[in-house]
């Protein structure tokens, strides 16, 4: 695109003239994109939206004599758009806030010659987010919005493919009218964005939501304003479109089937895991249903809570297994027996090197078994698993962990983060010890440690006392059991300047992964499941001493080892990022571009996708 394209911009009215006043102002006066026109729909207000409209001599004005609904109304102005023109349709409860919103839109619809379709981050005037793009899942047909009701945070900041935008604000290229046509006039209001999304993918072209422009939705505005209840339009909306679409979507929504017993609505451990990976597998065509795999000897409760926050999730926590598909449980080792598919597969991690012999036994009872690591396919294999291995590896989210996140750092301060389960795994009394010896208190640096416990009989106050750190040392925040969302953490990340871990031993390291995917140079030990994304390019791998034998309290670990990092070369390490933060820096930004190409759950799940294709063809 050597020159921006001429844009016409079409607002439909319908009352509401706060809304309307509001919206027209803050896009005449924040709207730095050198060729725009503005027409204005009305559907027969009555409340001075008309006069007022008709005082603005900046816009082309389309009275109507009757309240025609969305679809009709649009297309008046759609029929009448100049030759060369592309068409951005926007409510008048939108607020402009952002002066290069146009631009960055219209950059996201040419990005690619197939793409036809742009819509933007929608947020609310309460600060929350209310539109990322959008999904429909088929058992319901009820439409759901990317990231709707988050605190906005900067997330989905990246141009990405979606299934669908609303069009309270999308860009249409002239091509994809020319060719799928005007808004399907079947539907009054509601579902025909949904649609039109529909039917422009059909004909090829992709529908993408630009992380770049962010605009204010104060949402349903005409409906508010005009009394009219939300609920019957959105009904008769949604039957309109299941008449038209629902036989065609069942029939191509999913290309795959698979039983996933896990856990799913608990805050740590598998769940979170659990939770991204049959939701990203959802998006690949996986049909996925679902068993709770508590078990005898598992760690987890009883009975699961029925909400995940999470409304594919919820959906998928409804769908029972059938014993004629290809089954995964997701768990410890020890409930791979409960696995009762036609094939079977067992998926775990551990962080020792070595696995508990009654996991080797029920592992050798599946058809084959899954891990997120190469470090854990060895031990698997050492241990006595002589069924196929395979490594399916963990992911991150990078719309939530990326180096655009807001971050809010301490001025003047170099921060060191500590994200991690209190526990001699973990090594807290290294960390804390190391950082307190190395740094002095008058320095401009400190260690911020996030430590969950989850043991009632632990006290860390106490643990701590018993380090005996130095009152001049360098200075240390304990921030313990604070809940955080999981989709704010990577403010969290992004507010420190370099994340330490000398962990003893990881199954994959999640907290690793979500510090180099927001940009943070991270300090971990060079040992077990993260070394698979962890390299010397990327990052500051912490030596080990050696191996030494599991002596935390847990029956998993009995006979096995994992690994001393180094406290000389933690302290050195920790002095070197501090004073060569430049250099730091550079290691965070290749860490980021490489999770992100690499080590996303969509990468997770299309290794997921590519055995269920093997095991077809072999099956």
């Amino acid at each position: 695109m050597n020159s921006p394209v001429p844009v016409t911009i079409v607002i439909l009215t319908w009352n509401g003239l706060g809304y309307t006043t509001r919206c027209l102002e803050s896009l005449r006066s924040r709207t730095d994109h050198p060729a725009y026109e503005v027409v204005v729909v009305d559907n027969a207000s009555t409340d001075g939206t008309l006069e007022y409209l008709q005082s603005q001599d900046w816009i082309e004005l389309i009275p109507n004599s009757a309240n025609l609904g969305f679809a009709r109304a649009n297309n008046i102005a759609l029929r009448q758009l100049k030759p060369g023109h592309d068409a951005v349709l926007l409510n008048n409860d939108i607020e402009i806030s952002q002066p290069d919103w146009l631009g960055k839109l219209q950059a996201a619809a040419y990005a690619a010659e197939d793409i036809g379709i742009a819509g933007c981050r929608l947020v609310g005037g309460d600060g929350l987010l209310r539109h990322a793009g959008a999904y429909l899942p088929v058992d319901t047909f009820w439409g759901q919005q990317i990231g709707g009701e988050e605190r906005d945070v900067n997330q989905y900041n990246d141009d990405r493919d979606v299934e669908s935008v609303v069009f309270a604000c999308a860009y249409l290229k002239r091509g994809v009218i020319d060719t799928v046509g005007l808004l399907d006039e079947d539907y009054f209001c509601y579902f025909e964005d949904t649609d039109y999304c529909q039917r422009a993918r059909a004909q090829g072209f992709r529908v993408v939501c630009s992380g770049g422009a962010t605009l204010i939705h104060y949402e349903n505005a005409s409906t508010k304003a005009n009394r009219v209840e939300h609920k019957p339009l959105f009904l008769r909306g949604q039957k309109v479109f299941r008449a038209k679409w629902e036989k065609k979507l069942r029939a191509s929504r999913y290309r795959y089937s698979l039983g996933w017993h896990s856990i799913l609505n608990f805050p740590t451990g598998y769940a979170i895991s659990s939770r991204y990976l049959v939701s990203a597998l959802d998006q690949l065509g996986v049909r996925v249903s679902y068993r709770y795999a508590y078990g005898p000897g598992t760690v987890f409760p009883p009975q699961e809570p029925d909400y995940s926050g999470s409304y594919i999730v919820d959906l998928i926590r409804q769908r029972k297994l059938e014993r004629r598909l290809a089954q995964v449980v997701y768990a410890q080792g020890n409930v791979f027996q409960s696995n009762f598919g036609a094939y079977k597969i067992g998926f775990t991690m551990l962080e020792t090197d070595r696995i508990p012999a009654e996991w080797v036994r029920q592992a050798n009872l599946m058809d084959e078994v899954w891990t997120p690591s190469s470090f854990n396919a060895e031990t698997f294999r050492l241990s006595g698993v002589r069924r196929p291995i395979h490594v399916i590896p963990l992911g991150v989210d990078p719309d939530h962990f990326n180096p655009n996140i807001s971050r809010f750092p301490l001025t003047g301060v170099y921060t060191f983060l500590s994200v991690f389960e209190w526990g001699e795994r973990k090594a807290p009394e290294v960390l804390l010890r190391a950082f307190n010896e190395e740094f002095r208190r008058e320095e401009p640096v400190i260690l911020l440690v996030k430590a969950i416990n989850v043991d009632p009989a632990v006290n860390i106050a106490r643990d701590i006392a018993d380090f005996g750190l130095d009152p001049a040392g360098g200075r240390i925040h304990l921030s313990e059991n604070q809940e955080v969302p999981t989709y704010q953490l990577g403010v969290l990340y992004r507010s420190a300047d370099c994340f330490v871990l000398p962990t003893r031993g990881e199954g994959w390291g999640m907290p690793i992964i979500e510090a180099m995917a927001c940009g943070l140079p991270v300090i971990a030990t060079s040992w077990s499941g993260h070394c698979d994304f962890m390299t010397p390019g990327n990052s500051y791998p912490l030596p080990i001493e050696g191996l030494v034998p599991a002596r935390a309290k847990c029956p998993y670990y009995e006979g096995s080892k994992w690994a001393e990092p180094s406290y000389t070369h933690l302290r050195r390490l920790m002095r070197h990022v501090f004073e060569n933060p430049s250099e730091a820096r550079a290691k965070g930004e290749c860490a980021a571009r490489e999770m992100r190409a690499k080590w996303t759950w969509n990468n997770a799940a299309e290794k997921i996708v590519e055995r269920l294709e093997g095991i077809r063809r072999a099956t």
